[in-house]
């Protein structure tokens, strides 16, 4: 049966469910983010006045997200929204939530266009581009580029084009399955390819958190164990024929992996370089020809 409560004390029955998962302070973030998201409400405002009630229909939908956030369901997919890169993006199943790893990829694409800056328009494709979030992040800080985001889901797709428009920027998205060489052949050369993808072997999904195996979408996580190194070794061979001469490749990676990606790209490439994160895992990896 549905109880009505202030709102301070609903916020504090939030808070303390939570912990049964979360701890105290993960518990709280959630709980802030997901009263101000649904309700409008910060905790000033409750403090301020604490007899304060909500409408119904929000205290009911305050309840039925804490019943998805008690079922593990990540707070993002609850609220339908993330943040990445300073923006609010939409989010849901159909696609990964961005990550703040993602952020420093991103963070070292802009950097790397900045020093090499010569005027001209800069051809960046995002390969697996799900939420749209890497594209439309680079398109609003590197002002000479030109945006290409590519994915094999039409439902991540119409998601990213959404986040695209929210955010007033122009991105050329297309369905492609990159992992066929035919539907891929037609694209153009870029100045920069740029990628998040797949990367984690099936066999280790034992080892992850409910929140991201149930809910999740698989295809943008798992790769087979048998072949972690899948995505990668396609896109070595995407950019042969599809990496302008000066042209740079920038990777997300798995951290047990970062020697076998390296070594794939020096079969090919002139130089291929490893980046730590800030926790210094190795996570990201740079490749051009430039010797």
């Amino acid at each position: 049966m549905f109880v009505r409560m202030t709102t301070r004390a609903l916020y504090r029955q939030f808070i303390q469910d939570l912990q049964s998962l979360y701890s105290l302070n993960e518990a709280t973030i959630i709980t802030d983010w997901t009263f101000e998201s649904i309700a409008g409400v910060q905790k000033a405002d409750f403090i301020k006045t604490p007899g304060d009630i909500l409408p119904d229909h929000l205290s009911q939908q305050l309840n039925t997200a804490l019943s998805d956030l008690l079922e593990s369901k990540p707070i993002q997919y609850v609220l339908g929204e993330a943040y990445f890169f300073k923006m609010k993006l939409a989010v849901n199943e159909h696609v990964l939530i961005p990550r703040p790893e993602t952020e420093e990829l991103v963070q070292l694409v802009i950097d790397d266009c900045q020093r090499e800056q010569t005027g001209k328009e800069i051809a960046i494709i995002d390969i697996g581009t799900g939420s749209g979030c890497i594209a439309i992040a680079l398109k609003k800080n590197i002002s000479s580029a030109e945006l290409t985001a590519i994915d094999v889901s039409a439902p991540a797709l119409k998601l990213a084009e959404k986040n695209a428009q929210d955010q007033a920027v122009i991105i050329g998205f297309t369905q492609i399955d990159f992992l066929s060489v035919d539907e891929r052949e037609p694209l153009q050369r870029f100045d920069v390819i740029v990628s998040n993808p797949p990367y984690i072997p099936l066999n280790e999904k034992e080892k992850l958190d409910k929140n991201v195996t149930a809910f999740e979408p698989a295809t943008a996580l798992f790769v087979p164990a048998n072949d972690p190194l899948l995505f990668y070794r396609e896109i070595a061979s995407f950019g042969k024929t599809h990496l302008t001469e000066q042209g740079k490749i920038f990777v997300e990676i798995h951290e047990n992996f970062a020697s076998e990606v390296l070594s794939l790209f020096q079969e090919t490439y002139a130089r291929v370089s490893i980046h730590n994160d800030l926790f210094g895992r190795p996570r990201m990896v740079t490749v051009s020809n430039k010797g």
